[in-house]
């Protein structure tokens, strides 16, 4: 169905497709352009036609008056784990009783905790848990999302997981990129000789999950306690004879080298990044790497946050994510990111947002799909009730900001505000 938006108030993130071929960085990442008293024309779930009012002729199809309203495109989540079996509320009570992350993990907690319970559960009930919790994302604002393995660190659970990522990437109104992260840690049986969990993942798991078709990246927890810079590297190379581009967490408690990895292979994205040496945040400046932020991570284990200033001036690429997952950031909230992202991290409104939408969709390859309003694009829409300025989005902290969702086209959910 052809549909009408127009009398729209401001018009956020309208680009040309051609300018949308590379990463924002510097200055062009504090800029997102608009365009006043518009309207935006959708055909088949896509945009067809922008322009300003004086240019749209007679309404042909469903036409929708927005009053004055102002649009954006959707999140793009471009880091999350939301395929897990049950929250860990009490590493919650550990963590507020003065825990670190680390020592918990060390408990038996943490990631191999989730790994337990996912393996205990059927692949139907993950399946509907997950299903939830993305329709939850996207009515929260988000259009397009990553999700990762990771937490089934054997064969079979990382490929159960995988299949219920890769059922959601089918079913799901948005687009779903998965992640394989079987080197998420080392399993507790394997730690006294954790070269053959390395063997399992490497010669096991790679070979079958790219025979299966089941991710478009492969990903390794590089820190201290977990996989090496060289065990990194040996597993992104693997990753990549079989087609599978790299992306990496790093630098969450320490430096550990995967920046340098990351940037001696050009892979896609280093996220998190708390933990940052000025030679470091010099090393991304001058590479094509994206560094993803998870601000909401730092937040919840109250670590201290990214240096997103220190990335954004030295000319870096930048992305956000939520990282949403049970342990360390129990929320889809891509709002709550921006807030943080601001207030925390430094980031001015423009180039937060810039961050979680063209940036994050770069990451993902699906510049020009979603993260923009360009002709071409999916029509994943924000439409705000009152929206004087685009600060209000992180101002208005957890999405106080009233707003409407349009996925391909159509209103998303039932509770939305609607002109």
């Amino acid at each position: 169905m052809r549909t009408i938006l127009y009398h729209i108030g401001r018009l956020w993130q309208y680009r040309r497709r051609e300018a949308l071929e590379t990463a924002l960085r510097g200055e062009a990442l504090k800029q997102v352009p608009y365009l006043d008293n518009a309207y935006l024309i959708i055909d088949d779930g896509r945009i067809v036609e922008v322009g300003p009012m004086e240019e749209l002729g007679t309404i042909d199809g469903q036409g929708i008056d927005l009053k004055g309203r102002d649009v954006t495109p959707c999140w793009v989540d471009c880091h999350t784990h939301l395929v897990f079996a049950a929250p860990r509320l009490e590493e919650f009570r550990m963590r507020l009783a003065g825990m670190s992350y680390e020592e918990i993990a060390a408990r038996g907690g943490g990631i191999y905790n989730s790994a337990l319970r996912l393996r205990e559960m059927s692949e139907e009930e993950l399946y509907q848990r997950a299903r939830r919790r993305l329709d939850l994302l996207i009515r929260m604002g988000t259009g397009a999302v990553e999700i990762k393995s990771g937490y089934g660190l054997d064969t079979d659970s990382e490929l159960k997981m995988l299949r219920v990522i890769d059922r959601l990437k089918r079913e799901s109104p948005i687009p779903v990129r998965a992640t394989f992260l079987g080197a998420h840690a080392i399993p507790p049986p394997y730690r006294d000789r954790r070269e053959k969990y390395l063997e399992e993942v490497l010669y096991e798991m790679v070979p079958r999950i790219a025979e299966e078709q089941l991710a478009a990246y492969i990903d390794v927890f590089c820190e201290r306690g977990y996989f090496t810079a060289e065990e990194t590297e040996q597993i992104i190379l693997q990753g990549a004879k079989y087609g599978l581009k790299a992306r990496l967490h790093t630098n969450q408690f320490s430096s550990s080298g995967g920046i340098e990895v990351a940037v001696r292979h050009r892979i896609v994205s280093v996220d998190h990044l708390e933990v940052l040496t000025d030679e470091e945040i010099q090393l991304l400046s001058q590479s094509e790497v994206m560094a993803t932020l998870l601000p909401g991570a730092a937040f919840f284990l109250r670590s201290p946050f990214p240096k997103g200033r220190a990335l954004v001036d030295s000319g870096a690429r930048l992305a956000l994510a939520s990282d949403f997952n049970p342990g360390s950031c129990p929320t889809p909230n891509m709002f709550f990111v921006q807030a943080l992202a601001c207030l925390r991290c430094g980031l001015t409104p423009e180039e937060a947002f810039n961050a979680a939408t063209v940036n994050a969709a770069y990451s993902l390859d699906l510049q020009g799909e979603v993260g923009a309003i360009a002709v071409g694009a999916r029509a994943n829409l924000l439409v705000f009730d009152e929206l004087k300025d685009l600060a209000q989005i992180s101002y208005e902290i957890c999405n106080t900001l009233q707003h409407s969702v349009i996925i391909n086209g159509k209103w998303y959910g039932s509770n939305q505000i609607r002109p």
